[in-house]
């Protein structure tokens, strides 16, 4: 079967975020397994990057009715009501997978979440990134786990891994890039009490954002300056090296994810994930990663300390990513979604 697809994506390319990613790789996955693909999106290009599949940006009203006539389905990775509403007149089948949650930064449902709600009431059918969103946000969901470009993010054997800890992620509060600052530190103070068997304590911050001039002055306070490396934002190639370079991502976000992309990226590049145990940070981790209390240091330091010191557990933690990460290919993940957008197509819901 060949369906022309509508893809909408509010973000994508060049902004940078997870959804964005997701809606790259599923857009390539859907014309690779042969469907006709037409992404539209607000985010404006200025160097017109190509794509293997139609892209339509800052489309007017005259465009998006256009492209809902040609479509055979509408798929809107994450609610996009300003690009799908004139499927309110064509009435074709659709699919929304839900990327994050459908409620304000304090948990409570706003006015645009209850209309969210009402949207996906049309739906043939919602997808959810992690259990943990299906269950909040819409419990009849069919979770399908989010993929990685697992042809970028890969282990490079010629590289050694001389760093131990590194933190991947914009420096907001939310994201408790503090928390992996001030958990070095107890490492540090406690290395001889508990024998910790570790030769550099380095903690590697990957990443800009509002929260870096109270960083700098947390490691300042700390005295942690030989022991903390900032490098700003990295992607692609950069990326994958740096992460090669560590032992250990350290996830220590005191909001819920929805998800956890990083994890994924990071576990594929070789190193050992430890995430805060709320929202989708378990699913993202499986059995190949430990969780510690979220928002408790003293959980993050005894996780580490267990896994330092029990090299046993460290290698069956890494045996355990090959098969996780496999459930995680982009052609593996895309072929879920098709299924449950064929068989929407097909009325089949």
């Amino acid at each position: 079967m060949t369906l022309r697809i509508l893809f909408l994506s509010h973000n994508f390319y060049p902004d940078i975020g997870g959804i964005e990613v997701n809606s790259d790789i599923l857009a390539h996955s859907f014309t690779e397994f042969g469907h006709d693909v037409h992404l539209l999106t607000w985010s404006k290009d200025p160097s017109n990057k190509k794509f293997s599949y139609s892209v339509i940006r800052n489309p007017n009203k005259r465009t998006l009715f256009k492209e809902h006539a040609w479509a055979e389905l509408v798929f809107e990775n994450n609610p996009s009501l300003r690009l799908a509403w004139p499927n309110l007149f064509f009435r074709k089948p659709s699919v929304i997978a839900l990327n994050t949650w459908i409620s304000r930064v304090n948990g409570k449902i706003g006015f645009q979440d209850r209309i969210k709600l009402l949207w996906l009431k049309r739906a043939s059918k919602v997808i959810a990134v992690s259990d943990a969103i299906r269950k909040r946000c819409w419990p009849s969901a069919i979770v399908i786990a989010n993929p990685y470009r697992s042809d970028e993010f890969r282990i490079i054997p010629e590289i050694k891994r001389t760093k131990e800890f590194v933190f991947l992620g914009r420096l907001v509060s939310d994201k408790g890039a503090d928390h992996a600052i001030k958990a070095l530190k107890q490492l540090i103070l406690l290395r001889h009490e508990v024998n910790i068997v570790m030769d550099k304590f380095t903690l590697t911050i990957i990443g800009s954002g509002p929260e870096q001039k109270n960083l700098y002055k947390l490691i300042q306070d700390q005295q942690m300056e030989p022991y903390v490396k900032f490098t700003g934002p990295l992607s692609g190639e950069n990326l994958v090296v740096c992460l090669n370079q560590h032992r250990f991502l350290l996830v220590p976000s005191l909001w819920e994810e929805p998800f956890g992309n990083v994890v994924l990226e990071a576990m594929a590049c070789g190193c050992l994930p430890i995430v805060s145990d709320g929202g989708g940070l378990p699913t993202a981790v499986g059995e190949a990663g430990l969780k510690f209390r979220r928002g408790d240091i003293n959980s993050l330091v005894s996780t580490i300390i267990n896994v330092i010191n029990n090299p046993e557990l460290e290698h069956q933690l890494k045996i355990a990513a090959i098969p996780h990460l496999k459930k995680h290919y982009p052609e593996k993940v895309a072929a879920q979604y098709l299924n449950v957008i064929e068989l929407a197509y097909n009325n089949n819901f």
